[in-house]
């Protein structure tokens, strides 16, 4: 599915959407107050986005060589790896609760997005974005109501 003829405008057409998409989930945990926001949840789609766009970009300049072998899924692998890493600092043991579990499941989902973005996948990047916000947005206020979860900034 391409977005205009030019490569290079199809490209940063992807890392738009892909920065709009990883902003409007920020932006649920951003409202919260918390640490990693609208900013952060931005850049790693972005940057998923792009570190997939380049690995295909790569792929489509060997294809014709004979005797290379290049697989642009394993630099989605590498993201997924890297977020991954990123989203084990977040998450911290305190006074018997988890902290930074929910936003680094955010940033690996972002991380996702972004990669689908980079593969083209625009309809299930968007589908997965809304998703992803109702989830950390609606499911809060379910868990408040039927587990009497309090939200986390009550617990401050």
């Amino acid at each position: 599915m391409e977005l205009c003829d030019n490569n290079q405008i199809q490209i940063f057409l992807q890392l738009l959407l892909a920065a709009i998409l990883g902003g409007l989930v920020g932006l649920e945990r951003g409202y919260k107050r918390k640490e990693a926001g609208l900013r952060t949840y931005a850049l790693v789609s972005v940057g998923s986005a792009l570190f997939t766009i380049i690995g295909f970009e790569i792929f489509s300049g060997f294809i014709s060589k004979t005797g290379i072998s290049f697989d642009p899924s394993r630099i989605i692998a590498a993201v997924v790896m890297g977020v991954g890493f990123i989203g084990t600092g977040l998450i911290i043991y305190r006074q018997f609760h988890i902290e930074g579990l929910t936003t680094a499941a955010g940033l690996w989902l972002v991380a996702a997005i972004g990669s689908a973005v980079g593969s083209q996948l625009y309809m299930i990047a968007i589908f997965a974005a809304f998703l992803g916000i109702g989830i950390l947005s609606g499911l809060r206020l379910i868990e408040e109501k039927l587990f009497g979860k309090d939200s986390e900034e009550a617990k401050k």
